[in-house]
């Protein structure tokens, strides 16, 4: 994957041009931007190793047939002399083990999966910019993005939808701070456990944030913050990210903001207010990407 872009810099600099995002879902992380001090995140899809292989002559995993129960022993070969109505029963027998096979491995293979996609009737649409909301920042951000950073990806295994834009204060010339929307459609591989183990244990992995459960938005969420400022109005950096599990469908907001990217005279918003305005955006834009 691709490294993220670097943070905004004060004002006094040139305006870092937006992020061009790879076709392929970016690296989970609680900060749009890298943090030098902080480890490169970990990531939800593994590798397959060659540990992974099944032996030569064992079962391959997915293949209903190589897996296929047996229902009893094929029966002994009559003893010699039994004449046609002996090999007429044996025969008999072996098709209706084999009958028998095929029709459960029919059954695993159609009528017994329990691995398809739980969507819940999510979409992922073509511009993000436009279909998430994030009204809840707007009062303190005024100003539009006229040229925000968006793609989108369609495929057999996973629909994505992103979103990165500059957040700016009124007569600002320069992005004050940046806000990243992403949903992700999973439908081939159910994203639960490496989502549980990358969010709730985010702060085991990444040294200084904060990492707390959220309750009523999608099956699990995780809120996952730092503040550097040291109560300062004028250095050290904010970051929130809200990452909500629903079904198979992952979506995550992220806010991210350098405190002396701010004039003298105007004070960034609390982190407190920032994670209050992500639960709120976050739930509402859910229910705005349901079918």
């Amino acid at each position: 994957m691709s490294t993220p872009p670097q943070p905004p810099q004060p004002a006094d600099r040139p305006a870092p041009q937006p992020p061009q995002q790879p076709a392929v879902p970016p690296q989970p992380t609680a900060y749009p931007y890298p943090n030098p001090q902080s480890p490169p995140p970990g990531t939800f899809h593994a590798q397959p190793t060659l540990a992974d292989q099944p032996a030569p002559g064992q079962p391959q995993p997915g293949n209903p047939y190589a897996q296929a129960p047996q229902y009893g022993p094929v029966p002994p070969v009559p003893p010699a002399g039994g004449g046609g109505a002996g090999r007429a029963v044996l025969w008999a027998a072996v098709g209706a083990v084999v009958a028998s096979a095929a029709w459960a491995a029919g059954v695993l293979l159609v009528g017994g999966r329990s691995d398809s996609a739980d969507l819940r009737g999510y979409s992922a649409p073509s511009n993000m910019c436009s279909s998430g909301d994030y009204s809840s920042f707007k009062d303190e951000y005024t100003q539009n993005d006229s040229s925000p950073t968006r793609t989108s990806l369609k495929d057999a295994a996973l629909d994505e939808s992103y979103c990165s834009l500059g957040l700016k204060k009124a007569g600002s010339s320069y992005a004050d701070a940046y806000l990243t929307m992403q949903l992700d459609l999973h439908k081939k591989t159910d994203p639960a456990p490496e989502f549980t183990a990358t969010w709730k244990n985010y702060g085991d992995s990444h040294t200084g944030y904060d990492v707390d459960p959220v309750e009523g938005i999608g099956d699990e969420a995780y809120l996952v913050s730092q503040d550097t400022s040291n109560g300062s109005s004028s250095s050290g950096s904010r970051y929130a990210t809200l990452a909500v599990r629903d079904g198979w469908v992952t979506y995550t907001m992220s806010y991210s903001v350098y405190l002396t990217s701010y004039d003298e005279d105007k004070d960034p918003p609390a982190l407190t207010d920032v994670t209050d305005w992500l639960k709120t955006d976050a739930k509402a834009t859910l229910r705005q990407l349901k079918d």
